[in-house]
């Protein structure tokens, strides 16, 4: 089987740290049903799906969250 030719690069403006989540304290909705838990670890956010916790993490700044957030309230991601 030949190797891969395909190199990864870091994307463009990628300022975030690599974080430990080992030891993070994972918080799901405030009823539990949610799939989605969130971390604060080193001033960032970390999200991700509770069904499968070993999958990757999505890491926010607290503006990006701050944002995210806003839109959710706002109903800028309702799918219905």
């Amino acid at each position: 089987m030949a190797e891969s030719t395909i190199q990864q690069h870091p994307l463009a403006g990628w300022d975030k740290p690599e974080l430990d989540l080992s030891g993070a304290d994972w918080h799901s909705s405030s009823r539990g049903l949610g799939d989605v838990q969130i971390a604060f670890v080193e001033g960032f956010i970390a999200m991700r799906n509770s069904g499968r916790p070993e999958s990757p993490s999505l890491i926010f700044t607290p503006a990006e969250w701050g944002a995210f957030v806003s839109g959710a309230r706002d109903g800028e991601f309702d799918l219905t």
